[in-house]
């Protein structure tokens, strides 16, 4: 069952069935919404509706939660941008709608290339993967994704690194007031595109994983994660001194900008400058090309050591500092706004609060509430092992099979070291080509051709301007107009030796974003399956007497997700609920993989701690 839902006349909410919208279910008013979805959630509807953070937040501040949903304006975005959509597109005559027409601008992260995606094995899937229509994956209904070397760029976004808040800003201006029947129109327009796309399949599973996680982002917000201010004043006063009055800079700063100013013999240098600073560091004779740490790190000087520590204590204030506590920190809860799939590969990204770049010293401040625990889980080693999925690589998943995937790789003799290792994979899923990595990703090619003759296609056709899709369908973007252009530039008649090198450069670059790309974007879609799988079995847990008030009443009593970080959740969890908490954990996290690789052996694997700080979780 699906219900859609929009705006109607006189500032009412219709609920229709978009199989029959002129019978609508109700027409309510905005305030009469939470009671009346209360009511048909009883029969486990899919939800369909402009934007998941549009309509969302008003029911979970109500208490009402839904178990699934389509969001038009994700699934729009994937759906305009892959290249399993191409044909179907070309051939469907319905436009894409204007309110839904200027497409988030998604930039970035990285990742895709496609492996035969395979059968759902529990004999009842979570509510996510349930379709009127779907009966599970097989190898002949979902077969590998080819590499699109034409691309398609008039109908996917543009793609330069690091517009993640692209998706937050179409949600708040084009997607807020659409009526029902604009809704209907466009979740019709793009199901007749996923069942004309080459993998329909695969499509449905990435659209409902995708809005499932649409569900979660908004859910991670209104509960919250466990903030305690003490604990983190306590670290801010350890690390920088006693809190400042304003303008002031903290104790161990102001030391520290006296000791590197009298080293540098500039007493006035403002080292927050960076102009400055570094005009400063060469008149002392540090022949720096910039400020970065790694570089200041080269150069033996009395003035580095406490420049490094004053740069460290500069971007704990900055970043997590007294005014961060103060703005972000509400009722013992940090809420940041997350954007799912507010990067190119479909990896998320956070608008404001800095979520998904919580600094170590800082995480000590993530305690669980009185009478619960923090189940904290990190996918160990995900993008190697979802490679070796994808390609099918059984040498490289046996390196990985029930052990460190790096060790395993010592073990099956192709390199010396632990540290080899991991240099080896990343440079190879990154594209590196000099130094440790240069070296050693050779030996990885012998040791896995498979798999890494899937990174080295991903990158071929990324160099010659192609596109690249992921395991369900994600599809890079095109290379923007600057990208042609040079490469246009350097097939010019008069071309020099220096339009041709550039032209070389730049090819290898969009190579290296499209090798990449293959991989971080599976991933992604791997995490996404793991927590809505999780999302699922933790809503089918009975209340508990112990509750956390502070969470709000659609999570006080529940044990509920609290955090995401790419291939990292947090469950706050009632303490008597824990274990069951952190099986459930495990068990969908080993589903996720039988459900997107099927019965190929390459498994999953957990870091897992049942704590009290989140900070316990990393010793």
């Amino acid at each position: 069952m699906r219900i859609a839902i929009g705006t109607a006349p006189r500032g009412r909410v219709a609920l229709v069935d978009p199989d029959e919208p002129a019978r609508p279910l109700a027409v309510v008013a905005p305030d009469e919404l939470p009671g009346t979805v209360a009511e048909l959630e009883q029969q486990r509807p899919r939800w369909v509706w402009s934007d998941v953070r549009r309509w969302y937040p008003a029911l979970l501040a109500a208490g009402v939660r839904v178990e699934r949903c389509h969001d038009l304006l994700l699934a729009g975005a994937i759906v305009e941008g892959s290249a399993d959509v191409v044909a179907a597109r070309a051939a469907d005559d319905e436009p894409r709608p204007r309110w839904l027409a200027a497409a988030p601008n998604l930039a970035g992260d990285d990742g895709v290339a496609a492996a035969a995606a395979a059968p759902a094995t529990a004999a009842r899937a979570t509510a996510l993967f349930e379709f009127d229509e779907f009966e599970g994956f097989d190898d002949d209904a979902v077969a590998p994704a080819e590499f699109d070397v034409g691309g398609d760029s008039a109908s996917a976004s543009t793609s330069s690194p690091g517009a993640s808040a692209g998706l937050a800003a179409a949600s708040d201006e084009l997607a807020g007031e659409v009526p029902v029947e604009a809704v209907v129109a466009e979740y019709l327009r793009q199901m007749r595109l996923v069942e004309a796309s080459a993998r329909p399949r695969a499509m449905r599973l990435l659209l409902a994983a995708e809005s499932a996680g649409a569900l979660i982002g908004v859910e991670l917000q209104a509960a919250g994660l466990p903030w305690n201010r003490a604990v983190h004043e306590a670290v801010l006063e350890r690390e920088l001194g006693p809190k400042p009055k304003p303008g002031w800079k903290p104790a161990r700063m102001e030391a520290l900008a006296l000791e590197v100013r009298a080293a540098l013999e500039q007493p006035t240098v403002n080292l927050d400058s960076q102009v400055e600073l570094l005009r400063a560091l060469r008149r002392a004779g540090i022949q720096v090309a910039s400020t970065a740490k790694w570089e200041l790190r080269e150069h033996d000087h009395p003035a580095i050591t406490p420049l490094l520590a004053y740069k460290r204590l500069a971007r704990l204030l900055s970043a997590n500092g007294w005014s961060w506590l103060d703005e972000w920190i509400v009722d013992g809860r940090f809420r940041p706004d997350y954007v799912p799939g507010g990067t190119a590969t479909g990896r998320w990204a956070t608008s404001g609060g800095g979520a998904l770049q919580l600094p170590k010293n800082v995480r000590a401040a993530v305690v669980a509430d009185p009478g619960w625990k923090l189940v904290v889980a990190d996918a160990a080693q995900l993008e190697p092992r979802v490679l070796a999925g994808l390609a099918r690589d059984e040498a490289l998943a046996g390196a990985a099979r029930g052990t460190d995937l790096y060790r395993g790789i010592v073990d099956a003799g192709v390199v010396e070291t632990r540290d080899q290792a991991k240099v080896a994979i990343l440079g190879a899923m990154y594209g590196a080509t000099t130094g440790d990595s240069g070296r050693l990703v050779p030996r990885l090619a012998r040791a896995y051709p498979r798999a890494m003759a899937l990174v080295d296609r991903a990158a071929a056709v990324g160099e010659r301007g192609g596109r690249v899709t992921t395991n369900l369908g994600r599809s890079s973007p095109p290379p923007p107009a600057s990208w042609r252009q040079t490469q246009a530039r350097a097939s010019d008649p008069e071309a020099t030796a220096v339009d041709e090198r550039r032209a070389r450069s730049v090819a290898r670059e969009w190579g290296r974003f499209t090798r990449n790309f293959v991989v971080q974007g599976s991933a992604a879609e791997w995490a996404l399956c793991w927590m809505a799988a999780l999302r699922t079995r933790l809503s089918a847990l009975p209340p508990s007497y112990t509750r956390a008030p502070r969470s709000g009443t659609a999570f006080a009593e529940v044990p509920h997700l609290v955090y995401f970080l790419h291939d990292e959740i947090i469950v706050h969890t009632p303490a008597d609920r824990a274990d069951e908490v952190a099986a459930a954990v495990l068990e969908c996290a080993a589903s996720s993989g039988r459900l997107l690789f099927g019965d190929f052996p390459v498994d999953f694997p957990l870091e897992l701690a049942v704590v009290d700080s989140y900070a316990m979780a990393e010793g």
